[in-house]
């Protein structure tokens, strides 16, 4: 029996998750649309835009190296082939979770999900100015 799968940990959702060609013959067509997941996007953000090592990647999402790796090539192969086929990239589904934006849990002195905690902590906790008069 296999082990079961741990979830990824991710800094953020993609903003942008379909991508097609200028010139795609059949929008829409199950066929034509490659899935590439939530954790593989991850990593492919992690490795070859914000130049993280395999080791420093694999610390951020909670995962071994070799996994790591084996995720981030799945992700180029799947970019690959939507780019020489011309065919539409969806980016959905996978095992992942969402980083608590606590100093622990990122590998970025300035963590996104830690900037809108205490943005929204900042919000909701605000102190009553003092309106009373002399």
């Amino acid at each position: 029996m296999a082990r079961p799968q741990k979830n990824r940990r991710i800094c953020n959702m993609p903003e942008t998750d379909h991508f097609v060609p200028a010139s795609v013959p059949d929008v829409g067509c199950d066929s034509n649309e490659i899935i590439m997941t939530v954790d593989e996007y991850e990593a492919l953000r992690l490795i070859d835009r914000e130049g993280l090592t395999h080791s420093a990647c694999a610390a951020q999402m909670n995962i071994s190296r070799t996994t790591a790796t084996e995720i981030c090539e799945s992700a180029r192969r799947k970019v690959a082939e939507a780019i020489v086929s011309g065919r539409e990239l969806i980016i959905t589904g996978g095992n992942w979770e969402l980083c608590s934006g606590r100093r622990g849990d990122c590998f970025r002195e300035d963590c996104p999900r830690d900037h809108a905690l205490k943005h929204e902590y900042a919000a909701t906790h605000r102190q009553p100015q003092n309106t009373q008069e002399n």
